[in-house]
């Protein structure tokens, strides 16, 4: 019964992956009431308290989009990326995975784009060695940020387990580790593919008027108003500060919390307030923080962790014994493999938190060390593996070049071998500075 389940669960994730966006949540909830009135199992435990985490920082964060706060970073990333154009495929990225650590999601890559691609292109470097990375990077940074829901799931599993990992015990592994997959990652992209001027396929495109006029858009010199600038670095100050206090908290937890408040929960009051402070002092539109991109993005992510992570923890929690049993032996000699089962799992499942939503439970019952499952965390990423998250597919189409692209035969995309790179990289060094310290 457990391979019918597990063929009932890849049958919702590729009919998911067809429709996209929150079809993998609304999915799984069928999926789970075909397991409860099919099969007669009784339904597993929605993750409450990591939907919960993520609502809270989406709205802070959606509340700084709002003010334009998100905006201003940009333009400061911008303003580093032109100052320093030979630098691009270095700082495309870090400015990338810095925006992530920052503000919680992957989705804040897109702005950024079009910028990378336009520095790259008019220093004659090919837009596809920073462009291709800067996305990576965008994802990787995930696992790296304080408010991201990754983090959320790791300290709510922590607290569903009884055990006492805190928030910096996470960065602590996860921050240098992304960052060395980054640079390594970075470092391989200097010199992948051909130099434009040497690019057979691109000099012959050139001979097209329409193609050359095409590939620089003409510069926008509209500037924002005083007020709006004001609001905006309201905006942005106060995130960032309240981005420093949940740190401070988490560093001071025993200390500064009431007793009896896990960090988890004071996550969420504080990103909540977060907003709220953003919201007094610049008296920013309540509608406008709904119709934002990232609120958008947000809400879609708790849908999916909502429904598909339900449907998993269902099956898991019925075979639980069956899965510890069959693996068991291979983990407690091989502890580094889960890595691989939840690599697996996110080139299936676009999201990190739902798959660590997924894998978490699952680790901690076989067994496997925390310092184990901390070190491990880089490789709930592997959704770069099919060429059709929206970051990747943003790169492609601001790329107009052509330089950036889904190969022939699929795999053979711009993604993949920066992909693997960044995330192996991270993985190991993740791994061994986690056994190191703990």
């Amino acid at each position: 019964m457990f391979y019918i389940h597990m063929l009932l669960l890849l049958a919702v994730i590729f009919i998911g992956i067809r429709h996209g966006g929150i079809a993998f949540g609304l999915l799984g909830g069928l999926g789970v009431s075909v397991l409860a009135f099919v099969f007669g199992i009784a339904p597993g435990s929605p993750p409450i308290s990591v939907m919960l985490i993520i609502l809270a920082v989406v709205a802070a964060s959606a509340t700084l989009e709002a003010t334009g706060g998100l905006n201003l970073l940009v333009k400061f990333a911008e303003k580093i990326l032109r100052k320093h154009p030979e630098h691009i495929v270095f700082l495309g990225p870090l400015c990338t995975y810095s925006l992530t650590v920052l503000v919680g999601t992957g989705h804040s890559v897109y702005p950024l784009l079009p910028v990378i691609y336009d520095v790259a292109y008019k220093k004659g470097i090919r837009p596809e060695r920073p462009l291709a990375m800067a996305t990576v990077a965008s994802q990787m940074g995930i696992t790296a940020s304080p408010i991201a829901a990754a983090a959320a799931v790791v300290l709510a599993t922590a607290v569903d387990n009884n055990l006492d990992i805190s928030l910096i015990d996470v960065l602590m592994v996860t921050i240098p580790a992304t960052l060395s997959g980054l640079l390594v990652a970075c470092t391989w992209s200097l010199k992948r593919g051909k130099d434009l001027d040497k690019d057979t396929e691109f000099q012959a495109r050139l001979a097209d008027k329409d193609f050359r006029e095409s590939l620089i858009d003409p510069q926008d010199d509209d500037a924002e108003t005083p007020a709006a600038q004001s609001t905006a670095k309201k905006g942005l100050m106060v995130f960032l500060l309240g981005i420093l206090a949940v740190i401070v908290v988490a560093m001071f937890s025993k200390q500064i919390l009431p007793a009896g408040v896990k960090m988890s929960v004071a996550i969420q009051f504080m990103m909540l307030s977060v907003g709220g402070v953003i919201l007094l002092a610049t008296n920013v539109s309540p509608k406008k923080i709904v119709t934002s991109n990232v609120f958008t993005a947000g809400m879609t992510a708790v849908i999916i962790i909502f429904g598909i992570a339900w449907m998993s923890d269902t099956i898991i929690e019925h075979h639980k014994s069956y899965l510890v049993s069959a693996v068991s032996d291979i983990v407690s000699v091989y502890p580094w493999t889960f890595a691989i089962a939840m690599f697996v799992s996110s080139i299936f499942l676009k999201s990190q938190a739902a798959v660590l939503t997924i894998m978490l439970p699952l680790g901690y019952s076989l067994g496997i060390p925390a310092p184990v499952l901390i070190g491990v965390l880089p490789a709930c990423y592997a959704y770069f593996f099919f060429p059709f998250y929206p970051s990747d597919l943003a790169a492609i189409s601001f790329d107009r070049t052509g330089t950036t692209h889904i190969g022939k035969y699929v795999l053979n995309h711009s993604f993949i071998i920066p992909g693997f790179i960044g995330v192996i990289t991270a993985t190991v060094v993740g791994y061994f500075i986690s056994m190191a310290i703990n």
